[in-house]
C-alpha cells in the first residue's frame, strides 16, 4: 500500500490471528518487515506465509509473559532484520464471564500480568534493546472496556484501564524519542470475541452507530497510522475504534 514503514522492524505480540496478525498484514503492506509472537508455531507459520515468508517475517512462539521469551524475540528481531523500531503490544486474555465479587482472584492477577504488566515489560526491554538508543513507536491494544463499564468482563476492563493509563505514563517518560499510543476496540469479529457476539450478530451490532460489529482490519489501520509519521505529533494518547458504539449504545 506504501513504503511508510520501509527500513522499520515491527514486533507485534499475540499476532498469529485477528487483531494482530491484522496488524501485521498492514505494516507489511506498508514496507515493514514484522516479528509476530503467539503460544501456538504452527499457528505462527501459518501466519508467516500469509505475511509473505519469511523474507518478510519471523514467528517466535512462547508465552507473552515469559521474561526468557520476550529477549528471545526482541534478539532474533535485531539479529534478523537490524531492528526493532516498532512495538505492538497486543496479547490479551480474558478468561472469566460474570461478577467481580465471585471472582477467582488468583485469575484476577494473571488477567493483570498478561494484559498489564507483561505489555510494560516489553516495553522496558525493547527500550534497553534498540528504542532507547534508536528511537521508536509503540501502539498498545486496550479496549472500550478500558474506558467505561462492561458488565461480565470487568477483570479484563480493569486490566485495560490500567493499560490505558500506562500508555499515558509511558509516553511523558519515553519522549521525545519514543511516542507511545494505544487503540480501544469494541467488539471485533475475532475468535477472542466471538462469545460477545456468536448467534445474536445483528442484535449487537444493533447498538453501533455505524451499523456493525468491527472487523480486525479497522484496527489495524488505526494502529498503523499511530505507529507511522503521520501522528508524529501525537504521544500518550488512546485512540478509539468502535463504529461509535461508546457514543451512546448499551453498556
Amino acid at each position: 500500500m506504501s513504503d511508510r514503514f520501509a527500513g522499520r522492524t515491527a514486533i507485534i505480540t499475540g499476532a498469529s490471528r485477528g487483531i494482530g496478525l491484522a496488524i501485521a498484514e498492514r505494516l507489511v503492506a506498508d514496507g515493514a518487515k514484522v516479528v509476530i509472537t503467539g503460544r501456538k508455531a504452527d499457528a505462527l507459520a501459518e501466519a508467516v506465509t500469509r505475511l509473505g515468508g519469511h523474507d518478510q517475517a519471523l514467528g517466535v512462539a512462547g508465552h507473552t509473559a515469559d521474561a526468557d521469551h520476550c529477549d528471545e524475540v526482541i534478539t532474533r528481531a535485531i539479529d534478523t532484520f537490524g531492528s526493532a523500531d516498532l512495538l505492538v503490544n497486543n496479547t490479551g486474555i480474558n478468561p472469566v464471564y460474570g461478577p467481580l465479587t465471585e471472582l477467582d482472584l488468583a485469575v484476577a492477577r494473571t488477567i493483570v500480568e498478561v494484559n498489564c504488566i507483561s505489555a510494560l515489560s516489553w516495553v522496558q526491554k525493547t527500550h534497553q534493546a534498540w528504542m532507547g538508543k534508536h528511537g521508536g513507536a509503540i501502539v498498545n491494544v486496550a479496549s472500550v472496556g478500558g474506558i467505561r463499564p462492561a458488565p461480565g468482563i470487568a477483570m479484563y476492563g480493569a486490566s485495560k484501564a490500567m493499560l490505558i493509563h500506562l500508555t499515558a505514563e509511558l509516553a511523558l517518560e519515553l519522549g521525545p524519542g519514543i511516542r507511545v499510543n494505544a487503540v480501544a476496540p469494541a467488539v471485533v469479529k475475532t475468535k477472542f470475541a466471538s462469545a460477545l457476539y456468536e448467534g445474536r450478530e445483528e442484535e449487537v451490532a444493533a447498538a453501533y452507530p455505524l451499523g456493525r460489529l468491527g472487523a480486525p482490519r479497522d484496527v489495524a489501520g488505526a494502529a498503523a497510522f499511530l505507529l507511522s509519521e503521520d501522528a508524529a505529533w501525537m504521544t500518550g494518547q488512546t485512540v478509539v475504534v468502535d463504529g461509535g458504539f461508546t457514543l451512546g449504545g448499551a453498556a
